[in-house]
């Protein structure tokens, strides 16, 4: 009985004292001296990090506490912004779904990919539209979103803003990118008589 119960411990104590754990702590804990150091220690590698409970990045867990400091640190230091979780969410879909704009913005300029879905299909615009943030749907539709991508149940962001009602702004926005997008997909290059 003891032994079965030493077995057991040994991958948790393991685990607690692993470099990818004490890093993820010190994220957690906004001890930027102990981030650093494990930054030090073992490499970039270490950035990208998933926690084994739920897959979570640094990414994730500073986005999820919308913390800007600690999410342009991280960018900076070379973590990706399209590292998914267990759930299959990105920090973008996070920060969409926390409707921070500052977020989305900061991961967008590092190379997030706007259109990038989650395991239902929904991409960060749909999630916009769904919290009816017009401010954050137009930054989405600034960084390339494409508002008639549809979701696992056959609906776009463009469907889903027209049930607010085709007067409401927010279609109005997507309708007018929407357009926008087929205008520019027909147009071909050479000349023009």
């Amino acid at each position: 009985m003891i032994i079965g119960v030493s077995l057991v411990a040994s991958p948790v104590a393991a685990q607690l004292s692993s470099p990818s754990y004490k890093f993820l702590e010190a994220v957690r804990k906004q001890n930027g001296a102990e981030v650093e150091q494990a930054l030090g220690e073992t490499g970039p590698t270490v950035i990208n990090t998933r926690d084994v409970s739920n897959g979570e990045t640094a990414l994730h867990i500073v986005t999820a506490r919308r913390d800007l400091t600690w999410l342009n640190f991280l960018l900076a230091k070379g973590a990706k912004p399209n590292v998914r979780n267990d759930r299959g969410v990105t920090p973008l879909s996070l920060a969409v779904g926390l409707g921070w704009i500052e977020g989305a913005q900061a991961l967008l300029g590092q190379g997030a990919q706007v259109n990038d879905p989650g395991d239902s299909g929904e991409t960060p615009l749909i999630g916009a539209v769904h919290l009816r943030n017009l401010p954050l749907i137009r930054v989405l539709l600034a960084a390339g979103a494409d508002p008639t991508r549809a979701d696992n149940s056959g609906r776009s962001a463009r469907d889903y803003a027209e049930l607010l009602g085709k007067d409401s702004a927010i279609a109005t926005e997507i309708d007018a990118a929407a357009k926008a997008a087929a205008t520019r997909k027909k147009q071909t290059y050479g000349p023009s008589f």
